[in-house]
């Protein structure tokens, strides 16, 4: 056994040529069944390790994408991660995991080391909308896709849930159960994706209802439980009469149903709450939480999909906007 065999060992070894060595271990085609026995039994006389890192590197490629979020305590990503990581590692990728901060304070620095590490591509999960943000992504000169967000000024691929209409479609349920005085905790309102287009879409189902519309009944969050939780109970201090909440995203609906529980009362006979997600966190609630369904875990895998589309054959792929659902739980009543 030679001491650190090449690939022309092996070549010569197994009678072939140096580039049909390098289409069997790299899973090519072109080659018969019986070349590929005599290239295994070389590889395994000869004890040739192959190197992948070193190929990767000669080809500026390290098979390594990395997943841009603004938080991690919240179980909105653990789907969506679980989805690109699965189809990542099905397709022979890693996935690093960056945390940039809620308001995507850390991007530029990430990127910037993103890119001396060659990352093959990056996927932005959720990230707030930020015109630095959208220009470090559109000119890193790094594959980039998009997911539960948008860029309106540069052309990055993006799939996610049309938020107008998921919104509308929440509050049109409650109108559907009875319900005339519902309020709302929105996003915040600087978010022009997922706070302002759910803020219109329930703006909207009013109007197309003929229920007017109070901005008194309107408390805004950041889309975090502690947020909602204090908006549940300005709105409980306010004095204004409601039967029903639409909450921006999961963990703000378990924040005005703890509400309620300090304030004594008891979701829905208190009032009825409908989230948006439907996360884990929706599922573990008390009452177990109404929602606006978004496939996390398919938007993950086709995130992964369309930059792979990118990174390996030079094509954008095309914006994918996925169907969402209503699921029907304990959080809400008729009246």
């Amino acid at each position: 056994m030679l001491n650190n065999p090449t690939i022309k060992d092996v070549a010569e070894k197994a009678n072939v040529s140096v580039a049909t060595v390098s289409r069997v271990l790299n899973g090519l085609t072109g080659f018969s069944a019986e070349t590929e026995v005599r290239v295994r039994n070389a590889i395994a006389e000869l004890g040739y390790q192959f190197n992948a890192v070193a190929r990767n590197l000669k080809l500026k490629k390290t098979n390594i994408i990395a997943v841009l979020i603004p938080q991690v305590e919240t179980t909105f990503y653990v789907k969506i991660l679980n989805g690109i990581e699965d189809a990542a590692q099905n397709c022979g990728y890693s996935v690093m995991v960056c945390h940039v901060g809620i308001s995507g304070n850390r991007t530029q620095e990430y990127i910037k080391m993103l890119a001396e590490r060659q990352v093959d591509g990056i996927i932005g999960c959720s990230l707030p909308p930020d015109e630095k943000i959208d220009t470090l992504m559109a000119e890193c000169e790094i594959p980039c896709v998009l997911v539960s967000t948008l860029s309106s000024r540069y052309s990055i691929p993006y799939i996610r849930v049309d938020d107008f209409k998921a919104s509308y479609a929440a509050t049109t349920y409650l109108i559907s159960k009875g319900h005339k005085n519902i309020a709302m905790l929105a996003g915040s309102q600087d978010d022009v994706v997922a706070g302002v287009l759910r803020l219109k879409g329930y703006r909207k189902a009013l109007e197309d209802n003929r229920i007017p519309y109070s901005p008194k009944l309107v408390q805004y969050t950041r889309f975090s439980y502690e947020t909602g939780l204090q908006a549940a109970k300005d709105l409980l201090n306010s004095g204004e009469s409601f039967t029903g909440v639409v909450a921006c995203c999961d963990e703000v609906a378990v924040g005005a149903i703890s509400a309620a529980y300090e304030a004594g009362l008891k979701v829905p006979d208190a009032f009825s709450v409908i989230g948006y997600d439907n996360t884990r966190t929706a599922e573990m609630a008390v009452p177990p939480l109404t929602t606006v369904s978004q496939p996390l875990y398919p938007m993950g895998e086709q995130a992964f999909h369309m930059l792979q589309n990118e990174m390996e054959q030079g094509k954008k792929a095309e914006n994918q906007i996925l169907p969402y659902e209503i699921v029907e739980r304990d959080s809400v009543k008729k009246v």
